[in-house]
């Protein structure tokens, strides 16, 4: 009964600092010329390690970039990031994303993400939306290094690729995630 009890008081505590965690607030709230510097310096960092996300870049109808979010947790985690659409090299919107995961999970990390979004129906989906969750939204491809070498721009079949970069941290588990991307004002 002892160790239940421990158990209980710990996952109050990891669901008590999640909470605050992701409380809106002017602490965790940058700025649009924050957002648009940082998501500016991400892009370049992104294209740098990847040219076929570069060649992706120049046919895309926009791409979402959340180029610092933050995740951790134990047993419940969670995370939360900001950042700007871009169509033809300027923003013209601002998102955030947020996910709650419950699971065997411990850690923390940072990590950024670029969507570019192929066709007009998908990136109008995002504005339609309201919010949507990833899983829910139209056709995704996670783009990783094996087959970013394979990946041809001339025959491009999905609606929206999706690359990770900049990871930092540790972050080690098993869980069930569901990220919303919501636009927010600037």
């Amino acid at each position: 009964m002892k160790m239940y009890s421990r158990f209980l008081i710990a996952v109050m505590i990891a669901m008590a600092a999640l909470a605050w965690a992701l409380a809106p607030g002017p602490a965790l709230a940058a700025s649009a010329a924050e957002i648009d510097r940082e998501v500016t310096q991400g892009l370049k960092d992104l294209y740098a390690k990847n040219p076929k996300a570069k060649e992706l870049g120049k046919k895309a109808k926009g791409i979402l970039v959340f180029p610092g979010i933050v995740k951790g947790g134990f047993i419940v985690g969670g995370q939360y990031g900001e950042g700007a659409l871009r169509k033809n090299g300027k923003t013209v919107g601002y998102y955030n994303t947020v996910a709650a995961s419950w699971g065997l999970q411990a850690g923390l990390q940072k990590f950024a993400y670029a969507m570019f979004f192929m066709t007009e129906p998908s990136l109008k989906y995002l504005d339609k939306s309201g919010g949507w969750e990833l899983g829910t939204a139209p056709n995704i491809v996670v783009v990783d290094k094996g087959l970013a070498t394979t990946l041809s721009t001339t025959k491009l079949q999905n609606a929206i690729y999706l690359f990770f970069f900049d990871q930092k941290g540790l972050m080690a588990g098993l869980g069930i995630q569901g990220t919303k991307i919501t636009k927010i004002t600037k």
